[in-house]
């Protein structure tokens, strides 16, 4: 059975280190100024120094350079061109033609990758872009699987296909929208979305015998999400996605917590490696278990299945899954005392979750004992009061540096 590489999101060095850890062979990632993440903490260094990482233990990046860009970003995507074509990342995922001409002639070591800013929904566009140099085309979320099978059966063999597995889904056509820039001057073309498609709206509509009398339409007392689309989770078309000889599924979220990534990279590896195993005893079910316990907005497979998108017509932009949060993250396991970077208070009693890489089922274990880091004595509770606060705690098993924490609420 073909290998499917699965791609992960990386805002930082130490996200991207998360997510190779979890599982992910690859990640993608970018500087906040030529991507589309503006507010992604991923400066020049920690780029490269996340290629040089990821090259070492036999991982890939790829690096985006997908916004849509003015001429006067232009002599900055030139220079970022060049050091990519000495650094050498795995790939360089662009949509915008004029940026593609830059990085064909100043990164021509680094294969190109289409990104799904491009649009790319068709046989034809795909050969299009084959013709054109690509070495992967990374396809529209609006495609169902019959389209994604006709593509896969009649393109060149060589041209790669990538697709979004998981994530947030733009209000907009393959991700290209305005209405950020409209309402507040910040431009998701540009990486700086202020993703107002996920604000509550309040709404009225004019009443048909009463002119100029205006009622209140309410989905709640916060409002009314009318932009604000589910999230999209592929977990349970694995299976399908496999056997049609996709390249790559992509998980959404360079802006995600490491716990998020942890969680979400670690259900689909092991989903992936099952399913290749015994693809006779798929159970999307226990996998789905796990990925719903992240925040998130409820989960839709889009246009994947039904060309008449039947489950996310309820456009419920409201969070759920409000069971469980980021506990901490250990930065140096010892038998007695290990020292914890909290992310939400910690308390003594509280139930917890190791969880493990290339392991779906967590360890759960009640927290007995805490210890102030600066004192050594022992406390009840702790809360992040400022980024990076440790404490420490014992852990009910060994573990590994790096290894995320989940505590229930």
């Amino acid at each position: 059975m073909k290998k499917i590489e699965l791609l992960a999101p990386a805002g930082s060095f130490e996200k991207a280190k998360t997510a190779f850890r979890y599982g992910a062979d690859a990640v993608y990632c970018g500087t906040s100024s030529l991507s589309l993440r503006t507010r992604a903490d991923m400066k020049d260094d920690d780029l490269i120094k996340t290629i040089e990482y990821a090259h070492s233990i036999g991982k890939r990046v790829h690096v985006t350079l997908n916004i849509f860009a003015w001429d006067e970003k232009y002599d900055e995507l030139i220079e970022m061109a060049k050091k990519l074509n000495e650094v050498k990342p795995d790939a360089i995922i662009a949509a915008d033609v004029g940026v593609i001409e830059v990085i064909k002639e100043y990164a021509p070591n680094v294969p190109i990758h289409i990104s799904t800013q491009a649009n790319t929904i068709s046989l034809h566009d795909a050969n299009f872009w084959y013709k054109n140099g690509a070495k992967r085309v990374i396809m529209g979320r609006e495609m169902n699987k019959e389209q994604l099978k006709y593509i896969m059966e009649n393109k060149p063999k060589d041209l790669e296909v990538e697709i979004f597995g998981h994530g947030s889904i733009c209000f907009a056509f393959s991700g290209r929208c305005f209405l950020s820039d409209f309402l507040c001057g910040r431009s998701a073309n540009l990486g700086d979305c202020a993703q107002s498609c996920r604000w509550s709206y309040n709404m009225y509509v004019e009443e048909k015998n009463n002119p100029g009398e205006l009622m209140p339409v309410e989905e709640s007392e916060y409002g009314t999400t009318i932009f604000s689309s589910k999230d999209l989770c592929l977990i349970k078309e694995i299976p399908e996605i496999i056997d049609m000889g996709i390249n790559s599924i992509k998980i959404e979220g360079r802006l995600k917590t490491e716990y998020y990534i942890a969680s979400v990279v670690s259900a689909y590896r092991n989903a992936i490696d099952d399913y290749i195993k015994d693809p006779s005893n798929y159970d999307y079910k226990k996998y789905l278990n796990e990925l719903e316990k992240v925040k998130t907005r409820e989960y839709t497979t889009f246009y994947f299945n039904d060309r008449n998108n039947k489950d996310t017509q309820d456009l419920s932009g409201r969070q759920y899954n409000q069971n469980y949060e980021f506990g901490g993250k250990i930065l140096d396991y010892q038998e007695e005392k290990s020292i914890i970077e909290i992310k939400n208070k910690l308390s003594v009693g509280d139930t917890m979750e190791i969880l493990i890489p290339y392991e779906l089922k967590p360890i759960t274990f009640k927290i007995e004992k805490l210890w102030n880091i600066e004192t050594g004595e022992p406390i009840e509770s702790v809360s992040p009061g400022v980024k990076g606060q440790k404490v420490y705690l014992k852990l009910p098993v060994k573990c590994e540096n790096g290894w995320i924490l989940r505590r229930k609420k």
